[in-house]
């Protein structure tokens, strides 16, 4: 196997998310500008949500506002409702995404709505993302387990997907939240997924809590998956799926997908500089 795959790195944004010393906006800048250097297409840095529940994302404003942008880096932000759509547009936010739940336990954990009124939430977001000319990602979490509903069908994760599809969503970032998965189950939720939109443009967004990530993103390659979410350090967690680990570490994609043939445009010097900069910071929280 070879050709290039792209690792979307989502530390700053949803790997810090869940860190419980508040981080300052100039130390998410300074990761963020490190990472800038390493050859990432598109990262993610930002989160318009309530800072009542994510208070970690209250300062995303000023980190859009201080980081130098590099040319050929699209710098996103994660928009749950209008409110965050405009921040993040008055913020200059290069994309944004939605996201939404396989599951029906999750959704109203995580954003107080049942699925089908999280669609409904989002439609005018996408709409009026799209009117500004500023492209939609989907994200859809839990997509083979659930913290509250057990087992996700994979025929849950492909009715999500048709939605946030024919919202106008470029591509759709299909997560193991609780970080459970075996290659199997990936597998087969890939195939309802691409079934019900053949025509979409799918990611992976795994958590590492079994240590099973890098072999589900062996089992998404073999399914023609060509794009990944991962965390610099394996920052990350998700607030609302108890004892869900962090992200896979972007450093240990890179390798993996290095040694497994493919190619990902990143610097390993600094992706292994960036991973101590994210360990550093996490490791201030348990000293303080």
């Amino acid at each position: 196997m070879s050709g290039f795959v792209e690792v979307f790195e989502v530390g700053p944004r949803d790997g810090l998310q869940n860190e419980k010393r508040l981080i300052s906006a100039a130390e998410k800048i300074a990761l963020v500008d490190l990472l800038s250097t390493a050859g990432f297409r598109r990262i993610e840095v930002a989160s318009f949500v309530s800072p009542k529940w994510v208070p970690q994302m209250a300062t995303s404003a000023d980190v859009l506002g201080g980081i130098k942008r590099a040319d050929g880096i699209s710098y996103a932000a994660l928009t749950p409702n209008m409110r965050g759509l405009e921040g993040a547009i008055m913020a200059k936010a290069d994309e944004v995404a939605i996201f939404g739940s396989a599951s029906e336990g999750f959704s109203k954990a995580n954003i107080n709505a049942s699925i089908a009124e999280s669609l409904e939430r989002f439609r005018p977001v996408a709409e009026a993302a799209k009117g500004a000319g500023i492209p939609v990602r989907g994200y859809i979490s839990c997509v083979v387990n659930c913290p509250y509903d057990g087992p996700t069908p994979p025929q849950s994760v492909a009715a999500v997907a048709r939605e946030l599809q024919a919202m106008g969503c470029y591509e759709l970032s299909l997560g193991d939240t609780t970080g459970h998965a075996y290659p199997s189950e990936i597998k087969d939720m890939f195939r309802a997924v691409r079934d019900a939109v053949p025509d979409a443009r799918l990611a992976g967004h795994y958590h590492d809590t079994s240590g099973r990530a890098l072999e589900n993103i062996e089992a998404s390659l073999q399914e023609g998956v060509r794009v990944f979410d991962a965390a610099i350090g394996g920052l990350g967690g998700c607030p609302y799926a108890p004892g869900a680990a962090g992200n896979v570490a972007t450093e240990a994609v890179h390798q993996r997908l290095r040694d497994l043939g493919y190619t990902t445009g990143l610097d390993a010097g600094i992706l292994e500089q960036a991973a101590k900069m994210a360990q550093a910071l996490r490791s201030a929280e348990t000293t303080a």
